[in-house]
């Protein structure tokens, strides 16, 4: 971890004294071929259906606070949306801290589902987004 950061919390990562942390990891998205088998498999290790389903394109499976979504791909080739979403407080102030890291972070912005984000690119192309609920 780098030296700039702490932990406040078991699980938690916050930058001192700059008004954001990063509490926990919301979502994780993964890019299936076949909804319907995914779903029945997800079902089968416990998570529920909270939205989507077998023929949607999109679906998150639940299991308490945690959650997977499923997006419907038509190939894995050059078809990749892996996504980790990750719960924070202090959305704006850690936009500011990538800025400053370096990092080439999506504009913050609120979304219809009750969220303020920005999102990230590691390198192999997998989007990070950090949330904190509006």
């Amino acid at each position: 971890m780098p030296s700039s950061l702490s932990s406040p919390e078991p699980g938690g990562v916050t930058g001192d004294g700059a008004g954001w942390s990063i509490d926990h990891i919301s979502a994780v998205t993964v890019a299936v071929l076949d909804m319907s088998e995914s779903v029945a498999f997800y079902e089968k290790l416990g998570l529920d259906v909270s939205y989507g389903g077998p023929d949607a394109p999109f679906t998150t499976m639940r299991a308490g606070q945690s959650v997977i979504n499923l997006r419907r791909v038509p190939t894995q080739d050059g078809n990749h949306w892996d996504r980790i979403i990750l719960r924070v407080r202090g959305v704006d102030a850690l936009y500011r801290h990538f800025l400053e890291q370096g990092l080439r972070p999506t504009v913050p912005r609120n979304a219809e589902w009750g969220e303020r984000y920005f999102e990230v690119s590691d390198p192999q192309r997998v989007v990070i987004s950090f949330a904190e609920p509006l």
